[in-house]
């Protein structure tokens, strides 16, 4: 991926980028920017290549054609449709797993503590609901020290109640920075002020 030379706000640029697996195509010819300090909503039907492109961004794959422009240098976390966590390991432990020392066990506590019940703070996250996890994948990727955040489908199980609480601390905690969520659901993209795009 290479590395914008930055004369205006466009974080993130795909040119011509094309994919292919096995010879059928799942992003033809796609060309998009996307600014700095925006939230954006990438919707389209399963199978219309939106985990892919993200695979793309992020380094997983690469392009067959096409190239991928980056403003960011540092690591891009995301949020991936399975929450890829450490099960026999408390939610701290996982936090502490990826996030190193940038956080005291004060601050991950009291984060963690807006999404998810004390009491569940010293189990391991094998004993969490699916929702429960997701917070826990969602966390850990928007404490991440970077301009750009990825998520994929993120509020998978997670009730009307607890998606208004942690699309409220995605907005405090990535302001600023560029967020691209891939999701179905339009209310979604209201909740978070987001910039809806058709892939």
């Amino acid at each position: 991926m290479s590395l914008i030379n930055r004369k205006n706000d466009t974080a993130l640029a795909l040119r011509s980028v094309t994919k292919s697996y096995d010879g059928q195509p799942v992003l033809s010819d796609l060309s998009m920017e996307f600014s700095a300090g925006t939230f954006y909503c990438l919707m389209a039907p399963s199978g219309s290549g939106k985990t892919t492109l993200f695979r793309l961004i992020l380094g997983l794959e690469k392009p067959n054609s096409g190239v991928i422009l980056c403003e960011s240098r540092r690591p891009i976390p995301a949020v991936f449709q399975e929450n890829r966590l450490l099960e026999g390991y408390t939610a701290i432990e996982n936090l502490r797993f990826a996030l190193g020392k940038q956080y005291s066990s004060e601050e991950l506590t009291a984060y963690l503590l807006r999404l998810l019940p004390e009491d569940s703070l010293n189990k391991p996250v094998c004993e969490f609901s699916g929702g429960m996890k997701r917070r826990v994948s969602i966390l850990r990727a928007i404490l991440a020290p970077s301009e750009i955040i990825l998520m994929d489908e993120p509020f998978t199980g997670l009730d009307a109640d607890t998606k208004q609480l942690t699309i409220a601390l995605i907005k405090e905690l990535c302001a600023g920075k560029l967020l691209i969520i891939a999701t179905h659901a339009e209310e979604d993209a209201a909740l978070l002020g987001a910039k809806i795009i058709h892939l």
